[in-house]
């Protein structure tokens, strides 16, 4: 946390750390199904979510979305939840 001084009143700036939501290769899953996941879960466009998909395919993981904990760990409960394999990082 900091603290910055402003025209005489004191200002708390709290910066929260940005995680990556990770998802993973695997050999059950169909293209239509993880862009449909990223579509519906991350609020993905069909076309960043078809990009992420060949990515995750091709390198055997991507970043499919950045934020807090907070904002990450349902979106990645609900990819579990999917079958889809995915993991928060910091």
């Amino acid at each position: 946390m900091k603290e910055k001084e402003k025209e005489g009143t004191k200002e708390v700036v709290v910066e929260q750390q940005q995680s990556a939501l990770i998802l993973y290769n695997d050999d059950f899953n169909t293209f239509d199904h993880v862009i449909n996941c990223l579509v519906k879960i991350c609020k993905h466009s069909p076309e960043a979510a078809e990009q992420c998909a060949f990515i995750v395919h091709y390198h055997g993981k991507c970043a499919v979305k950045h934020g807090t904990y907070q904002d990450l760990e349902p979106r990645c409960t609900a990819l579990l939840d999917q079958g889809l394999s995915a993991a928060i990082e910091s």
